[in-house]
């Protein structure tokens, strides 16, 4: 039995289901939002939490207070979307059916796809910038060390945030810089690229900014077993088809989980049908393969962009263009060319902001400063300007 019905349903109440509600509603009545959390975070801050020079209170904020206004706010779990008959089920039971459907329930941490992380994730020296209660961690454990090793993991696959397992890697160095004692930190950073960077130019200049600081990089490497009280972590060769097992020891490890799209997203009729799962869409309309009356956006849709904050700016816009062609029995007009950016912090004053689209060229925002190089007006950018961009722009529809 359906509970309610609206004219638009958004799974989600992030980044995306906001931004995406908030345009929407200069256009349409009738929206409505399923979002179970009562807080709502930004999450690009939690790098320079763990890094010191940020409070996690800053970056939470009722869940209520983002809400635009005249939307329905329906605080439950999606469990089940049943597309054939255009209606979403709820943890609780209660179903509400729509007109059309934007999907945007963000990415699930995958932390038991790596063996032991999760019995030791928070203790024995593990940390990680992926959940709110652990960023200041990461931090005492840096701020605390004074010799011995540091490593410093990304996972394979898709994750969001690409650039913040390496982000941390070079705060933490540049704290110990500062403090006297980097020369007696092993600093270890393991990746399962074949470079720091998708693009050349600015994987020439992390591998400067790593060399610099003396950190020794693993590539076409990962991190898939972890043994907290011993203190070590088995690393697999995913550059080879022998998949070569290693050991490293470690202090201090900060570690990221495996990603994926929700399970429940994963088993619907909308996913990918692969091990990842996302929800099948155009990556240019966002508009879904199979249902024409279903959209989808941010990290738990299948396009293959950087998976940040920036990409959903560009990708509501789009969304909403064509969410509105669809209603009004118009040809989707309106299309994403897969931007997406990375500001890579490399120190405590200095950053790089990787800008691009889908077929990896450049697409800087500030055309006067080099984007291949690390700047400090761009910190500036990060710690400051971003922050209030998001608050105030973003999720009201106006950036």
């Amino acid at each position: 039995m359906i509970t309610a019905k609206h004219k638009i349903l958004i799974i989600g109440g992030g980044t995306a289901g906001i931004s995406v509600a908030a345009r929407l509603r200069k256009r349409h009545d009738d929206i409505a939002i399923i979002e179970p959390s009562s807080v709502h975070y930004y999450q690009p801050l939690w790098t320079l939490v763990g890094g010191g020079q940020a409070k996690a209170s800053t970056t939470q904020r009722p869940e209520a207070s983002v809400m635009p206004k005249g939307v329905t706010w329906i605080n439950k779990a999606a469990t089940v979307i049943d597309p054939d008959n255009n209606s979403v089920t709820c943890a609780d039971g209660t179903s509400y059916a729509y007109d059309v459907l934007v999907v945007c329930p963000g990415i699930q941490l995958d932390w038991d796809r790596t063996d032991g992380l999760s019995e030791t994730l928070g203790k024995n020296g593990v940390s990680s910038n992926y959940r709110f209660d652990l960023a200041p961690r990461t931090w005492d454990l840096i701020r605390n060390m004074r010799s011995g090793s540091a490593v410093f993991a990304m996972p394979s696959g898709p994750i969001k945030c690409a650039g913040a397992p390496q982000k941390i890697a070079y705060l933490a160095s540049d704290f110990w810089r500062k403090e006297g004692v980097l020369k007696d930190i092993d600093v270890h950073l393991v990746v399962p690229t074949p470079r720091l960077f998708g693009v050349p130019a600015i994987a020439d200049s992390l591998d400067a900014v790593a060399a610099d600081y003396g950190i020794t990089v693993h590539t076409n490497s990962e991190v898939t077993s972890v043994e907290g009280a011993a203190r070590k972590v088995g690393i697999t060769d995913v550059g080879t088809d022998t998949r070569s097992v290693g050991m490293l020891s470690f202090d201090m490890l900060h570690a990221v989980p495996r990603q994926s799209a929700p399970d429940w997203i994963k088993s619907s009729p909308l996913s990918t049908g692969d091990a990842n799962g996302y929800v099948e869409i155009d990556k240019h309309t966002m508009q879904h393969l199979r249902y024409p009356n279903v959209f989808a956006l941010g990290d738990a849709g299948s396009s293959p962009n950087s998976k940040t904050g920036a990409a959903i700016r560009k990708q509501a816009p789009v969304v909403v263009e064509n969410v509105d062609s669809f209603l009004s029995g118009r040809p989707l007009g309106a299309a994403y060319n897969g931007y997406g950016s990375c500001p890579i912090v490399t120190s405590a004053h200095a950053m790089l902001l990787a800008e691009f689209d889908y077929d990896l060229n450049l697409t800087p925002s500030l055309p006067l400063l080099d984007p291949t190089k690390p700047h400090r007006a761009y910190w500036y950018v990060k710690k400051h300007g971003l922050p209030f961009m998001y608050w105030n722009l973003m999720l009201k529809g106006l950036a």
